[in-house]
């Protein structure tokens, strides 16, 4: 199989080669050298690892008839749909895949209708945002026992110039944002952050949205929050601008996220770096200044990444001017979707660095669990456990504000400990460059590298199940992980397709110091054995997936797998969404259940607690496509790749948030 690196040419590429570049210069042992150390090749061939040698040695017509008789294990139900690539989504037959919402569409009241030739930033500003990431419901404030009224909550996660704006093309890189103008930039500052859009299913089990809802709200780059925490009003939270270093203007780069049991909406920084210009990082080395606490600050997180022109007309966004403004920023934000009202606080406890997500569970002694990844490659995975218990007849509004913040350490004997990121302990102190707890968490990379703890594959969603005990480790790839840097949580080297580790709770203690941990897939193509993949026999050749990044455990317990990063050149599909089997005989079957138009990420997916309806975020539509023989070309805005959803001529791919129902009513899969 022939994997492709294309140089970066628009935004989201630019992205995923930064997620790919590796800032981490610890020497700790890496997840691939812990893995390959823990799965000797005696346990490779006796155990489900054994699959890609098993096919090797067994006639196809055998290995058909084996996954024949197995496609009735497990518990999912419906007809698997065909991998491939085209300019449209597919969804499996006996369900309906319906647009909900799209970028440019109206939010609040009063919002223009989306006119993609004359777009402002007023108009933005009021409308859907781009590039939906994170999808999540809370109960209707007025109606909270009613299944059928909910409030929808949508991250905005970056923009894609050379798809939203005629005439433009792609800016940043070695365009030097040369036709950018003050405008653009905030047209675009407009479209980041997230969407609040109350939704109600009609008798026939169709969503739609409430227009001019008063619970229908717009985050963008520009609102203001407060920060809280340790690292409220720290020497590196200050600038001109706010002298007290606890107010900030805005978020951005939003991925991932989660619901709290108390109703909030958990906003993930991710990609922050590339906001920022004004400085170069490798003449400030050539200069001498390697050993400057900011440079080195700056250099363990990527500031400035120099994709956007925002500092070009703000000078906030400009390190050179405001070098304390990049700070700010790679935080958990919590938003009341409830109270459109309500300034967004930004949770400082969370630690500071790419944060994928933030889902979280109520411990069984009441404390609140988060887990979040650091999604870059040989970064982390961390976890937050609140100092007090979730009280929910009078929730304390300040749980994540006082707990304790770990990174984790995979031992080859698989086991797992977290480790506290706690000033003063260890490493932690002011010979190594922190002066307090603020401190740590506002450079929580480099505390993380002073612990030592297990550099992984590009660590995305984190998902835990209440129910089993069990967390679930979405690990995108890693194709910079050279033969030799393997253990045993990440045991390919140039480890194209990625791999979901299974975490285990002892006795569902989601604040246990020491977890187990096992490897439940190893993504890519089971028929080619170089690859290493270790889909269960039963999975087809449709079924089987790379690059997982978003999940999902439904009401009974099954894992829904959204993917970022197939191509037709790399795996010969699109990404879209898999259902997993994660226990018995069946643990390892894969099934392909939809799938995204080319140049697409599949992101979301959620669940209603019923499962009669399943929410998805379709992203970046459009954006890609040179691999694509049937295009063949950089797509652009009046040449796109796709003119999904709407399919007019003169309309532009645009992101949209797609709802899965059943044809008979029933629940999904």
């Amino acid at each position: 199989m022939k994997f492709t690196i294309f140089d970066p040419v628009n935004r989201s590429q630019r992205a995923d080669a930064s997620e790919d570049a590796g800032r981490n210069r610890s020497n700790a042992p890496t997840i691939g050298e812990v893995i390959s150390t823990r799965f000797n090749r005696r346990e490779v061939m006796k155990g489900a690892l054994g699959f890609t040698a098993i096919a090797a040695t067994v006639s196809p017509l055998a290995m058909a008839a084996s996954q024949a008789r197995a496609q009735g294990m497990g518990r999912f139900d419906f007809p698997e749909i065909e991998a491939g690539v085209s300019d449209n989504h597919v969804v499996a037959d006996g369900y309906d895949a319906d647009i909900l919402i799209r970028w440019g569409d109206p939010v609040m009241p009063g919002a223009p209708d989306f006119d993609p030739a004359n777009q402002t930033a007023e108009a933005q500003g009021m409308q859907f945002g781009y590039n939906n990431d994170f999808l999540g419901t809370v109960p209707h404030p007025d109606a909270p026992d009613d299944p059928n009224r909910l409030l929808l909550v949508v991250h905005h996660e970056y923009t894609n110039e050379e798809l939203m704006f005629p005439g433009l093309g792609v800016q940043d890189g070695e365009a030097a944002f040369a036709s950018t103008t003050q405008e653009i930039v905030d047209i675009e500052k407009a479209a980041h952050g997230g969407s609040v859009v109350e939704i109600v299913r009609g008798e026939d089990g169709k969503w739609s949205v409430v227009p001019d809802s008063t619970y229908n709200r717009r985050i963008t780059a520009d609102t203001p929050m407060t920060i809280s925490g340790p690292a409220a009003g720290h020497a590196k939270m200050q600038t001109n601008a706010d002298a007290s270093g606890t107010n900030v203007n805005g978020t951005f780069n939003n991925c991932a996220g989660g619901i709290t049991p108390w109703g909030t909406w958990l906003m993930a920084e991710e990609n922050f770096n590339g906001y920022f210009w004004g400085g170069d990082q490798e003449a400030a080395e050539q200069e001498g200044l390697e050993d400057d606490p900011a440079t080195i600050l700056n250099a363990r997180y990527g500031v400035p990444g120099n994709w956007y022109a925002w500092g070009k007309f703000y000078d906030r966004f400009d390190i050179s001017k405001e070098p304390n403004e990049s700070n700010r920023f790679g935080w958990i934000v919590e938003v009341d979707p409830k109270d459109p009202n309500s300034t967004p606080i930004k949770r400082t406890a969370l630690g500071r660095f790419k944060h994928e997500g933030a889902m979280n569970v109520v411990n069984p002694d009441g404390r609140i669990a988060v887990f979040m990844g650091d999604d870059e490659r040989f970064d982390y995975l961390y976890r937050y456990v609140s100092g007090d218990a979730y009280d929910p007849e009078n929730p304390n509004p300040d749980l994540l504000d006082t707990g304790t913040l770990s990174v984790a350490r995979f031992s080859d004997d698989g086991t797992m400990t977290w480790m506290p990121l706690v000033y003063g302990e260890g490493p932690l102190t002011e010979e190594n460059g922190f002066d307090s707890q603020g401190d740590v968490l506002i450079q929580t990379r480099r505390a993380a590298d002073f612990l030592e703890a297990t550099p992984m594959d590009r660590p995305e969603d984190v998902e835990p199940d209440p129910n089993t005990g069990k967390i679930y480790v979405m690990l995108t790839n890693n194709t910079r992980r050279k033969p030799g840097d393997e253990n045993a949580a990440n045991p390919r080297p140039e480890n194209v397709f990625g791999h979901i580790i299974e975490l285990t709770a002892p006795d569902g203690d989601f604040a246990a110091d020491t977890m187990q941990w096992d490897i439940l897939v190893q993504c890519g193509d089971p028929s080619v054995a170089e690859v290493g993949a270790t889909f269960s026999a039963a999975t087809s050749e449709d079924g089987w997936f790379g690059m997982p990044d978003n999940c999902a455990i439904d009401a009974n317990g099954r894992l829904w797998i959204a993917t970022d990063g197939n191509n037709y050149e790399d795996s010969g599909r699109a990404d879209g969404l898999w259902a997993l089997e994660t226990e018995g005989e069946a643990r390892g079957t894969s099934r392909h259940f939809f799938r995204v138009p080319v140049g697409a990420e599949m992101c979301g997916p959620w669940f209603t607690e019923d499962q009669r309806s399943l929410f998805l975020a379709v992203q970046h539509p459009g954006d890609g496509g040179q691999e694509w023989p049937e295009f063949g070309r950089v797509s652009t805005f009046e040449d796109p790749s796709t003119r999904w959803p709407d399919f007019q001529e003169g309309t532009p791919p645009r992101p949209s948030v797609v709802v899965i129902t059943k044809q008979d009513g029933g629940p999904i899969g």
